[in-house]
């Protein structure tokens, strides 16, 4: 039995062959049909779009009682911590710009405080330190060192 080898593989057809393309593209779309057809069948049919149907509702159901439990153990939902992130981006941008004028109207006040030494003019002084202070009370106003954490907030812990 003296069959060559390297003859035999010239006659077989390799897999990636245009021809075996056309059979799986073949078997690929009756597949693709024959799931439609059934998805179809399934859609059309009262028992499955009702079971659909009640395990949606159930779901809802579900969803309301863990909302309700959550709030009932004064546990946040996800909805509620993504507000309150929000709500805290807000007012952190807020305080940045607040920040961002005060440090500017510091800055005019030591520009005139530096004018003011060179004149020596006791009103423009007297002025000067009147807007040192509303400075300072209004820093204060902004970051009060001395007041305690408000009740509703003593157990939010914001990391970054």
């Amino acid at each position: 039995m003296g069959i060559a080898i390297p003859a035999l593989l010239s006659t077989l057809r390799g897999v990636d062959d245009p021809v075996d393309d056309g059979i799986k593209q073949r078997i690929q779309r009756q597949g693709e049909e024959a799931l439609g057809r059934l998805a179809e069948e399934l859609a059309g049919n009262p028992l499955v779009t009702g079971a659909l149907q009640r395990a949606f509702e159930a779901r809802e159901k579900a969803v309301a009682a863990q909302n309700v439990a959550m709030g009932a153990l004064n546990i946040p939902s996800a909805a509620d911590v993504e507000r309150l992130t929000r709500r805290l981006r807000s007012v952190s941008q807020r305080l940045e710009g607040i920040e961002d004028t005060l440090d500017r109207v510091e800055e005019r006040v030591h520009n005139l405080a530096g004018q003011a030494a060179g004149a020596q003019d006791d009103q423009l002084a007297e002025r000067l330190e009147e807007v040192a202070r509303d400075v300072a009370a209004l820093r204060e106003a902004l970051v009060p060192a001395d007041q305690p954490v408000p009740r509703a907030q003593e157990r939010l812990s914001v990391t970054e």
